[in-house]
C-alpha cells in the first residue's frame, strides 16, 4: 500500500509515519500544499491523508483541485477543526474526516475502511442501470441517455447507494451510514440538500423523473416499470 501524507506538523508527521512504515506501507511526505499536490499529481496513491490546516495551499483547496482534475484517490482529512459544517464540507470531497489528537490504530482503521472492497453482493458488477440512466462504478462515470453527467464524490456515492437499492426505499438514516459514514445525526440538512442537487442533474431535462420522495420514509430511485 501506499500513502500520501501531506502534515506541516512535524511530530504528527514522524508519528504518522513510523506507524505506517511499521504496518509494511510505503508513505510519502509532503509538508505543505503545493508539495503535496505535485506529488499527487506525479505518482499514484492508494490513498492520501491530508491536513486541513496547511501552509500556503491548504488542505481543502488542495483536494477540490486533485478531485477537480479527476484524481479519486481515497483521502482522508486530519484537522483540529471539529465543527458540523467543517466536516459537512470536509466529506464533500473526501471519503473520512478525522478530528486531532487521534489514536494511529483509529486513523488506520479508518484507511483500511477506504480501502476496503465493496460488498460481495455488488463487487460482480461494474455498472448499475435504471431506465436509461447508467453508472459505472470503474470508471466513475455516470451517462442518462448517452449523455455524461458530472457529479462530485459525495453525490457519486449517493446514487450509487440509490442505485444499488433500485425500487426500495433507502432511509435519511441509511444515507448518513453509508454515504457520509455518519453513525449520528448531524442535524442538518445534508442528505436533502445532496439529493435536491443530484435530482437537478438526474432528472432535469431529461422525459421522466427517476429519484422519488417517499414521504415519511426516505428516498427512492425507479424507472417507474
Amino acid at each position: 500500500m501506499r500513502i500520501l501524507l501531506v502534515e506541516d506538523d512535524r511530530e504528527t508527521a514522524d508519528y504518522i509515519i513510523r506507524g505506517f512504515r511499521e504496518t509494511g506501507a510505503v508513505i510519502d511526505h509532503a509538508a505543505d500544499g503545493q508539495a503535496g499536490l505535485m506529488l499527487a499529481t506525479d505518482a499514484s496513491y492508494d490513498a492520501m491523508i491530508i491536513d486541513r490546516m496547511l501552509p500556503g495551499l491548504d488542505g481543502f483547496k488542495l483536494l477540490s483541485m486533485l478531485r477537480a482534475g479527476g484524481n479519486r484517490t481515497p483521502a482522508i482529512f486530519l484537522t483540529a477543526v471539529s465543527g458540523i459544517d467543517d466536516r459537512v464540507n470536509g466529506l464533500a470531497i473526501a471519503n473520512d474526516y478525522l478530528v486531532k489528537p487521534f489514536a494511529f490504530a483509529e486513523l488506520r482503521a479508518r484507511v483500511g475502511v477506504m480501502l476496503r472492497p465493496g460488498p460481495a453482493t455488488h463487487t460482480e458488477d461494474a455498472t448499475y442501470q435504471v431506465a436509461d440512466l447508467v453508472l459505472d462504478r470503474l470508471k466513475r462515470t455516470v451517462k442518462r441517455a448517452g449523455k455524461p453527467i458530472s457529479v462530485q464524490p459525495t453525490e457519486f456515492r449517493l446514487l450509487e447507494y440509490l442505485m444499488q437499492h433500485k425500487g426500495h426505499v433507502v432511509t435519511r438514516t441509511m444515507l448518513l451510514e453509508n454515504v457520509w459514514d455518519f453513525n449520528f445525526d448531524p442535524k442538518t440538512n445534508i442528505v436533502e440538500t445532496h439529493v435536491s442537487r443530484l435530482r437537478s442533474k438526474i432528472d432535469r431535462g431529461f422525459g421522466s423523473e427517476l429519484i422519488h420522495t417517499v414521504r415519511g420514509s426516505g428516498y427512492m430511485i425507479d424507472d417507474g416499470a
